[in-house]
């Protein structure tokens, strides 16, 4: 896998030099998202240290995009693509989901 691969098929935008510049940080824009993308085979570990970092490069690039790391685990064919985002985001896009469910 290679980020610019990733990248495409999200149909997001990559940052120029991600993480080089001053203000082009993480790896691609995917609105609302500033997205980081990480690649490991088996297993990756998140800490509270990943995730300021993440948080910290996002509110550099812009107050109104929201963190969030894609994380590519697996082999070859084999991988699973998951997102990490904070839960009161998730839980916004769950209650507006419901609002439209109920009609509002």
């Amino acid at each position: 896998m290679s980020e610019k691969t990733e990248i495409k098929r999200d149909g997001a935008v990559a940052q120029k030099n991600s993480g080089r510049g001053k203000y082009q940080k993480g790896d691609a824009v995917m609105h609302p998202f500033l997205v980081d993308y990480k690649e490991a085979s088996k297993s990756f570990n998140i800490n509270k240290s990943v995730w300021a970092k993440i948080c910290t490069d996002t509110f550099k690039v812009s107050r109104s995009l929201y963190p969030c790391l894609k994380l590519i685990i697996g082999e070859d064919n084999d991988k699973i693509r998951l997102a990490v985002v904070e839960w009161s985001y998730l839980q916004d896009l769950i209650d507006n989901q419901r609002g439209l469910d109920d009609g509002k």
